[in-house]
């Protein structure tokens, strides 16, 4: 089968989306847009995080015993929903803090089939400890940023994200 100027005609990908020169446009967007440059970030924000943080926590670790010491004792799905964990990610991390002590599960006294999560005193003072560094975390992060253009980020991704703002997170 030939094409129209007489060379083999397009198949697969190319001829489906018009040509080399547009998929060469989607490629481009899909390594050098929005998904790369958030992963990018995120790279960073795990390098600052380790270069930071004196504590055995990582970010998610430290969010969901954040987010306990925020709002206190709740389930496992409400702490997913606080901390912006789904649930596959939520649990193994629950675990691992509730087996380095930093979290107790207990039965709810109003409702025994449900399960409730909360900090053990060490993981209160765990929070105590690391805050001031994940706080740093953030600072060095959008260090380049004036307030202006950091109060911009935090409402546009929170747009993005579809979450009602509370303030920076």
């Amino acid at each position: 089968m030939t094409g129209a100027d007489g060379g083999p005609a397009a198949s697969g990908p190319h001829a489906a989306a018009g040509g080399d020169a547009e998929i060469r446009a989607l490629v481009d967007q899909g390594t050098s847009g929005a998904g790369h440059l958030i992963r990018r970030l995120f790279q960073l924000r795990t390098r600052i995080w380790q270069d930071m943080m004196p504590c055995d926590l990582t970010g998610p670790q430290f969010t969901v015993l954040g987010t306990l010491y925020r709002h206190g004792s709740m389930d496992q799905g409400t702490l997913g929903q606080h901390a912006g964990l789904d649930k596959s990610t939520a649990a193994p991390i629950v675990e691992r803090l509730r087996g380095r002590g930093l979290l107790v599960i207990r039965r709810d006294t109003a409702d025994a089939r449900r399960k409730l999560v909360d900090l053990t005193p060490e993981g209160r003072q765990m929070v105590i400890k690391a805050a001031p560094f994940a706080a740093q975390v953030d600072e060095r992060l959008l260090a380049t940023l004036t307030a202006g253009e950091r109060e911009g980020f935090f409402r546009i991704a929170h747009r993005v994200l579809n979450v009602e703002v509370e303030g920076p997170q």
